[in-house]
């Protein structure tokens, strides 16, 4: 889920390593609409969903501006912020409440954009299957500050806007329950219609007889009508899917993206969560110019040495100079 650029430190570097925790990083990041986790992303349990078929890109963008420049920030739960010397993911893990409030923090977005939005059925990203057990969502409710539960419909009470489950070829999972609209649909025997077909005379100026051709016993179009009616039933649970999108964004030190996607979910009357994220620079080093790639890893030292040597030398004159 999260990949991208990472500092690392070796022998004598590794005391500069202190300096990479004040600098800024840029992100791409994929935030995944109508449904809130335990941890923000989509490794957590869903602790319930919410409406998502009024979130639009124009909403998404308008509300974008609130987290924009200084701003407050709290942190989730599952992260490594210590609280009375111990980690916050610590109490979280052991379902133990945590001492106080996690507090909102300052930090700084110099740029946040939508760089793609990804209507619902238009990309791969699924809620995760798991959910929490009652007692772990009352837990959660009461540390994540999820508010009321009207605001969030709970993950039992599926509506209209929340999506069949769809696999990658797009088939649904949930099996559908009996008399339902798509049940009659893809179960029924088509309407027997009646076409008149004029085949080629046999010689010229010869009459041609209507021949009519009962299409409801017809197996080649009762199988084609079958085929129809299970496309048109995808598309509509492809069209109740979620919408994501994908936001690019240059943020200070102590951003938690999935916080920011969290609070955008919020934000927008949903509910939202990190799907996928890539930290495209941090500090000096931006990916695809000056970072070492694990399949040069893979080659051997003939191959990322000189790489690793150039990257130093062009980091110590960078910093020399700043």
């Amino acid at each position: 889920m999260a990949t991208g650029v990472l500092i690392v430190g070796v022998g004598r570097g590794t005391k500069h390593l202190q300096a990479f925790l004040h600098c800024t990083k840029t992100y791409e990041a994929t935030i995944l609409f109508g449904a809130v986790t335990d941890t923000y992303d989509i490794l957590g349990k869903v602790l319930s969903r919410a409406p998502y078929a009024h979130v639009t890109q124009q909403a998404v963008e308008e509300a974008l501006e609130e987290f924009r420049g200084d701003i407050r920030q709290r942190p989730p739960l599952y992260s490594a912020l210590r609280m009375d010397g111990k980690r916050l993911y610590e109490y979280a893990r052991e379902g133990k409440d945590i001492p106080r409030e996690i507090q909102e923090r300052p930090v700084r977005t110099e740029s946040l954009e939508v760089y793609e939005w990804l209507p619902g059925g238009s990309h791969q990203y699924t809620w995760p299957d798991g959910e929490e057990c009652d007692k772990d969502k009352t837990f959660a409710d009461r540390i994540l500050n999820l508010g009321a539960p009207s605001e969030l419909s709970p993950i039992h009470n599926q509506n209209a806007d929340e999506p069949q489950h769809i696999s990658e070829n797009h088939s649904i999972k949930r099996q559908r329950e009996s008399g339902t609209e798509d049940d009659a649909i893809s179960s029924e025997e088509p309407v027997a219609k009646r076409k008149e077909i004029h085949p080629a005379p046999l010689m010229s100026g010869a009459l041609q007889e209507a021949l009519r051709v009962d299409e409801g016993k017809d197996p080649i179009f009762r199988s084609e009508q079958r085929e129809e009616s299970k496309a048109s039933s995808e598309e509509v649970a492809l069209r109740h899917l979620p919408p994501a999108a994908r936001l690019s964004m240059t943020v200070t030190s102590g951003f938690y993206v999935r916080s920011l996607c969290h609070d955008l979910g919020q934000a927008v009357g949903s509910s939202g969560l990190m799907s996928e994220l890539i930290r495209t620079r941090q500090a000096h080093f931006e990916l695809g110019v000056n970072v070492l790639e694990y399949e040069d890893l893979r080659k051997g030292e003939d191959v990322w040495g000189p790489k690793v040597a150039n990257m130093l030398e062009g980091w110590q004159e960078k910093t020399s100079k700043g």
